[in-house]
C-alpha cells in the first residue's frame, strides 16, 4: 500500500485540474476541472501519492503513525494558488495618488508630475535590504492566507545597477526562507529613471551593457520583463533589451499593450516570449500572433480597476483565438495594490467575462505555465509539490462568486499545513 503521511478526504470537491498536455490549457480546455466528488488526496514527504474517491482512500492509502488527517466534507480543496505577476518588493506607498485618480488625474499625468513608479524608485533606493524583507514578508503572509503558494517577483524598483542587484538578492533570501516559493524575474526596464529623463537612451545601454550582463553572471533572475509603452520603452528598445537577456540566459515576458496599441502582442509573439502581460489594447492581429507563438497572456483585472481604466483585456476573444490565459494581481503600490487573487478571480468573471472554472485553470496550472513551475505546481496531480488550498465552500464556484470575504480555511505548501482554520500557524 502507498505510505502517506498527509490525508485529505471527503472533500464535496476536489479541482485536481488534472491531465497533463505538455502546453498550458486554452479555448474550451481552460473549463476543465478535473473535479472528483468526495474527492480525498495523500501526501508523503510534500509530494502528492494518490488522487482519487474517498471511498478508495483506505484500500489504496495507508496512514503513518504520525500522519496528520484533515477531514474536508462539505468543503472545495484545490491546487495552491498561483500568481504569475506582482512588483513584490518595494518601499513606501502612494496612496496619494489614489486621491489624485479620483479628482481625474491619469496614470501619465501623476507620473509626468513626479509620482507614478519614480516616487516608488527614490523610496525604494534608501530601503535597505532588511526593510524590504520585512514588508515584502508581510504581503507574503496575506498573500498565504489568501490562498497563494507561488509567486512571481520582479525588481524594477531600483533602476540602478546596485538597487536591482539588492532587489533581486531580497527575493533569493525570501524563496530561500520559505514557506512560499517566489520566482525572479528581473525587470530593470520599467521605468526610465529620473537622472536619464533627457537621455533615455543611455539608460537603455545601460539596462543591456551593465545590468543583463550582471544578473545573467550572478544567475538572479529566471525571467526578463520590459515595459513597452508609449512613453515608458519603445517597441524598438524593448526588443534590443529583451534580446539582450535572452543571450545573458533569462526567459522574456513583456508588458505589453496596457495603456495603448504599441504592437506588444505581435512582439511578443516574434521574440516567442513566455507571456505577454496586461493587453488591454491588443489588437486581433498581435493576439492571433501570440496564438500560433504559444505565448500565454496574463491579464491583470485589477489594474484595469484599480486604475478606473473603463477597458479590460477581452478576455473572451483571447481564449476563443486560442491563447492560454492566467491571471495575476500585478500587486504593486501604485496601480494595484491588492495581494488577492480570489478578488482577481472575481473581477475576471464580472468584467472579462471569464467563467468560473476559467479563472481557477488561469489561476493554478495556466499561471504555472507562465511561471515555468508547471511540473512541479498548478494541479493536484501524483508527483506533483502538495500544494492545496481547501475552502469552506461547497464548490469551486463560490470562490468567486463569494466575494470580498476569504474563504480560505487551510493552506497546505509542500505538505505542511501553514493555514489552519482561517489562521496562519
Amino acid at each position: 500500500m502507498i505510505q502517506a503521511d498527509l490525508i485529505i478526504s471527503g472533500a464535496s470537491e476536489l479541482v485536481t485540474v488534472a491531465g497533463e498536455r505538455g502546453r498550458p490549457r486554452r479555448g474550451q480546455e481552460m473549463g476543465e476541472l478535473g473535479i472528483i466528488r468526495q474527492g480525498a488526496l495523500a501526501a508523503r514527504r510534500g509530494q502528492i501519492v494518490w488522487v482519487g474517491p474517498t471511498e478508495e482512500l483506505t484500500s489504496a492509502v495507508q496512514a503513518m503513525a504520525f500522519a496528520k488527517h484533515i477531514k474536508a466534507e462539505g468543503k472545495t480543496v484545490l491546487p495552491g494558488l498561483v500568481d504569475p505577476h506582482t512588483h513584490l518588493i518595494f518601499a513606501g506607498s502612494r496612496e496619494n495618488e489614489f486621491a489624485l485618480r479620483i479628482q481625474g488625474k491619469s496614470y501619465m499625468e501623476i507620473a509626468a508630475a513626479g509620482g507614478g513608479i519614480n516616487a516608488t524608485v527614490n523610496a525604494t533606493r534608501q530601503a535597505g535590504k532588511d526593510e524590504l524583507k520585512r514588508l515584502a514578508q508581510r504581503s507574503l503572509d496575506r498573500m498565504l492566507s489568501l490562498g497563494t503558494t507561488t509567486v512571481e517577483a520582479k525588481s524594477g524598483y531600483g533602476l540602478t545597477l546596485a538597487a536591482e542587484l539588492k532587489m533581486l538578492e531580497v527575493i533569493r533570501e525570501l524563496s530561500a526562507e520559505g514557506p512560499l516559493t517566489l520566482v525572479r524575474t528581473f525587470m530593470g526596464a520599467h521605468a526610465v529613471p529620473s537622472e536619464y529623463r533627457e537621455n533615455p537612451e543611455a539608460y537603455v545601454d545601460l539596462v543591456i551593457t551593465r545590468m543583463i550582463p550582471e544578473m545573467g553572471a550572478r544567475g538572479l533572475a529566471r525571467f526578463c520583463d520590459v515595459f513597452c509603452e508609449q512613453g515608458v520603452f519603445s517597441v524598438e528598445q524593448s526588443e534590443h533589451i529583451l534580446q539582450a537577456a535572452r543571450h545573458a540566459g533569462m526567459e522574456l515576458r513583456i508588458h505589453a499593450d496596457e495603456l495603448t496599441d504599441q504592437g506588444g502582442a505581435a512582439m511578443a509573439a516574434r521574440l516567442r516570449a513566455r507571456t505577454a502581460d496586461h493587453l488591454l489594447f491588443a489588437n486581433d492581429d498581435g493576439i492571433r500572433q501570440m496564438a500560433e507563438a504559444g505565448v500565454i497572456a496574463v491579464l491583470l483585472p485589477g489594474t484595469a480597476y484599480f486604475l478606473n481604466l473603463q477597458r479590460y483585456a477581452r478576455a473572451r476573444d483571447i481564449i476563443a483565438a486560442g491563447v492560454p490565459v492566467a491571471l495575476a494581481t500585478d500587486f504593486n503600490p501604485g496601480s494595484c495594490m491588492t495581494e488577492s487573487m480570489p478578488l482577481i478571480m472575481n473581477l475576471a468573471c464580472t468584467q472579462m467575462r471569464m467563467l468560473p472554472a476559467e479563472a481557477i485553470t488561469a489561476s493554478t496550472i495556466n499561471a504555472a505555465w507562465a511561471v515555468g513551475e508547471q511540473d512541479r505546481v498548478g494541479s493536484l496531480e501524483v508527483g506533483k509539490q502538495a500544494d492545496l488550498v481547501m475552502l469552506d465552500a461547497p464548490n469551486h464556484e463560490h470562490l468567486c462568486y463569494h466575494f470580498g470575504v476569504n474563504l480560505v480555511e487551510a493552506v497546505i505548501k509542500n505538505g505542511k499545513a501553514l493555514v489552519e482554520r482561517g489562521q496562519r500557524r
